[in-house]
């Protein structure tokens, strides 16, 4: 799934409530011993700043799917990790969302420190496309450093979230299209990439402006 479908997935299935509110929602959904490790991992990484709501719901996710009780703890825990290690590095003000695809991008390779260093370069502007954009990235073949540093370059130059977006379906395109996933995201960065998703492949207009 698409990381920026999958973080209104995870946060957007239910309101914001205290934790004890959210595990809640298991009952019925889980059996016993699965839902009390899950209200553990839950209640356990309240210390380091990771919201109840995308963990319950990635545990209704595996109920909803048939997933035994071993895997749905498995996958709990698993997202817990990421979101520690994702609140570690935006810190204690980010948000949620940027929080699961902040997560996603840990997960997905990006190292936390480069995502550390870009909140600090970027302390007061939301993460949460940037992210989700390199996340989305990896997952069509990119490597994670390559889909760090391009976006990373992206922002420097100030574009919005819309072209970080266009960037990420300018290159899948070019993958689809039987591009090298790398080499498809460094010709991108070069050569500009539309700012619509609507050309056609191989269209050069309206193209971002590069900076000399």
């Amino acid at each position: 799934m698409n990381v920026r479908k999958l973080t209104f997935a995870l946060l957007l299935a239910a309101p914001a409530s205290p934790a004890r509110a959210q595990v809640e929602r298991l009952t019925g959904r889980v059996d016993e011993a699965t839902r009390a490790a899950v209200v553990a991992v839950v209640d356990s990484s309240r210390s380091a700043g990771v919201p109840a709501v995308p963990l319950v719901n990635k545990a209704l996710e595996g109920a909803s799917k048939g997933a035994d009780g071993a895997r749905i703890v498995a996958a709990v825990r698993a997202l817990a990790a990421d979101l520690g290690r994702a609140r570690a590095a935006l810190g204690p003000a980010a948000s949620d969302p940027e929080l699961v695809a902040g997560g996603a991008a840990v997960r997905a390779g990006v190292s936390p420190a480069f995502i550390g260093t870009l909140r600090a370069r970027y302390p007061r502007e939301p993460l949460m496309v940037p992210l989700a954009v390199m996340a989305d990235l990896v997952a069509r073949g990119v490597p994670a450093d390559t889909a760090a540093e391009s976006v990373a370059s992206l922002m420097r130059e100030g574009v919005r979230d819309a072209d970080l977006v266009a960037f990420r379906q300018s290159v899948e395109r070019d993958i689809a299209l039987g591009a090298p996933a790398g080499g498809a995201a460094a010709v991108r960065l070069l050569t500009g990439t539309p700012t619509t998703s609507t050309l056609t492949p191989g269209d050069n207009t309206n193209r971002l402006p590069r900076k000399p």
